[in-house]
């Protein structure tokens, strides 16, 4: 969306502030022994505390109040009372969620209390360069640019990236114009980054595979050749100068 009024403003603040401090809240609750359902379900409930509904059930009628992957499961990740996470777990949450017709997204990779099986240096490039590509975003700077950005720098860290997965506008639904704003560069997106606009910029980090592929459930996102990916997202509002982080408050 683009931000015309200081109302919009306000709304997609609002918003995004919740749907930050659910994902910092639920990354702390995560403990060894819990079940995903458990996890999904404190999430829920924190979201329907601040009256925000959750995106992907309003969107997409998916099975959990937010996406839990845990391991080699790359995205949307269904929560399940069978699937227990375990210390040294590589954990991803997306949170994102509507509240007064306003919608922002968030997420964030972790491991579980101690780094077991050598994931930090996976987590920490997903993270770092996320906040590099946000730092080069502002209004006229070509899409394509940032995915150059994002990928040159998983190459010199020994990663790939993701590339059928990608950042997207956001705010008035969840996924909007622009719609793929990918962690590679696509040279035939010639779309430029519009000063007001509002934008979820996300880092899909992977140790093996290019490509998502969707498993037997229908929704849980694997790699092609295996591996493990580390994923970190932000909603941001795009300006003349440096974009400010709508959901800071995650604290990742």
């Amino acid at each position: 969306m683009s931000i015309t009024t200081e109302e919009e403003l306000a709304g997609i603040k609002e918003i995004s502030e919740i749907v930050a401090l659910t994902l910092k809240e639920m990354r702390e609750y995560a403990k060894p022994g819990i079940t995903t359902k458990e996890l999904d379900d404190f999430g829920g409930e924190l979201l329907k505390r601040s009256n925000a509904r959750s995106a992907p059930k309003l969107t997409y009628n998916f099975p959990g109040y937010t996406c839990i992957s845990v391991n080699n499961e790359i995205a949307h990740g269904v929560p399940s009372g069978s699937k227990i996470v375990k210390k040294g777990d590589l954990v991803n949450i997306d949170v994102s969620a509507e509240l007064n017709g306003f919608w922002a997204d968030n997420g964030g990779s972790f491991i579980l209390e101690q780094d077991i099986f050598g994931h930090q240096p996976l987590v920490n490039a997903s993270n770092e360069i996320l906040k590099k590509a946000i730092s080069n975003i502002r209004g006229g700077v070509k899409i394509s640019e940032i995915g150059k950005l994002i990928e040159t720098e998983a190459r010199l860290r020994g990663f790939k990236v993701i590339k059928n997965l990608t950042g997207h506008g956001v705010g008035r639904s969840l996924h909007e114009a622009p719609h793929e704003i990918a962690n590679y560069c696509d040279r035939s997106n010639i779309t430029r980054f519009k000063k007001h606009s509002v934008v979820a910029i996300e880092t899909f980090i992977s140790t093996k595979s290019n490509y998502a592929e969707t498993g037997a459930d229908g929704w849980t996102l694997t790699g092609e050749r295996g591996g493990f990916v580390a994923q970190h997202e932000h909603t941001i509002l795009v300006t003349g100068g440096a974009p400010v982080v709508l959901t800071a408050k995650n604290l990742i």
